[in-house]
């Protein structure tokens, strides 16, 4: 269990998992249709910004190929030999919707002096890459958006209820209206769709269930490699080894009405602090049945008084029908 950036689908409003997103290239700017929208949006640009400094130090111009995002910025990252910027480390941006104080950091290996402005905003709770430069700097990971793709409480009054797209245009007028736009243009991008509603996927942080697949990925390396198994034609033992080198852990819970409930009960202690599902991390319980479950939660909080919930959330169907035996016959739909 954990909390990390996941494919969240708007339209079925559930994580998907890495195999459920097609890539798509585009090398500028292209207009697609995306469910729940009337209008083709825009994508394959970048648009250049300016966030103020404080202490009247000017601007730092950033740019996005979502600036919709903006609002979930939490820092402003540069490249720690890049001259113009070495005056600035330490120093802070400030948010000009919500007035969020964003520090100027550190980021050699992501960011390129040479590329752009040679600053780059950090979306912590939206972009993989930022995701772990949050983890490194300890930044605050703020989620603007609802399960649906709307924009949330999080993302300001002025655009609190917008759907994702429509707030990527009224994010650019704002900031029009604020005289910090400085422009937009083609840029080559890739860009993820769900394989099955062909929305386009949004990252968030997701406590979720996942599975490390470091263990079966060793074996499998070491199959071909000792030539255990022969993979024929020899052309894709590659594909095997950059797929295999890479692995990432599976994310298995979805948040959809099919399936198997993931089998995790969570206890609510009750002089627990936090009442909400998940709000401890030890406090869940893997078990096979509920039974087993309220044994476990006996022996472990002896004399208290607690209750016991299920996740809601069901199991991948690829992860679940792949545990049934190889004898038993598995019908889906």
């Amino acid at each position: 269990r954990d909390i990390r950036l996941v494919n969240w689908d708007c339209t079925l409003r559930t994580a998907i998992s890495d195999i459920e997103v097609d890539r798509v290239d585009l090398k500028a700017e292209t207009l697609l249709e995306v469910p729940g929208y009337s209008n083709p949006v825009q994508f394959g640009v970048l648009t250049s910004f300016a966030y103020p400094l404080e202490e009247g130090l000017g601007e730092i111009i950033v740019a996005t190929t979502r600036i919709e995002t903006m609002l979930g910025d939490t820092a402003i990252a540069v490249h720690s030999q890049d001259e113009r910027y070495k005056h600035l480390h330490g120093k802070y941006a400030v948010h000009p919707f919500n007035g969020r104080k964003l520090e100027i950091i550190c980021a050699d290996d992501l960011v390129k002096a040479t590329f752009g402005t040679g600053a780059v905003k950090i979306t912590p709770a939206h972009d993989s890459k930022d995701f772990n430069v949050g983890k490194q700097h300890n930044l605050d990971f703020i989620n603007i958006f609802t399960d649906d793709g709307n924009i949330n409480e999080n993302g300001g009054p002025q655009f609190e209820g917008m759907p994702r797209f429509t707030a990527r245009a009224a994010v650019i007028d704002a900031l029009k209206e604020k005289g910090l736009y400085r422009g937009m243009e083609n840029n080559e991008i890739e860009l993820g769709r769900c394989s099955r509603t062909n929305d386009i996927v949004e990252p968030m942080i997701k406590p979720q269930w996942f599975v490390n697949c470091n263990t079966m990925a060793k074996a499998a390396l070491h199959a071909v490699k000792s030539k255990e198994i022969e993979i024929i034609p020899p052309q894709y033992e590659q594909d095997w080894y950059r797929w295999l080198e890479n692995i990432r852990d599976w994310c298995i819970s979805r948040q959809l009405w099919w399936g198997h409930r993931v089998p995790a009960w969570y206890v609510t202690l009750e002089d627990d602090k936090e009442k909400d599902m998940g709000s401890y991390i030890d406090h869940w319980i893997i078990a096979r049945n509920k039974s087993d479950a309220v044994l476990e939660a006996k022996q472990r909080y002896p004399e208290k008084k607690y209750q016991l919930d299920q996740d809601p959330d069901v199991l991948d169907t690829w992860f679940f029908s792949w545990s049934f035996p190889p004898n038993c016959t598995w019908l889906a739909g």
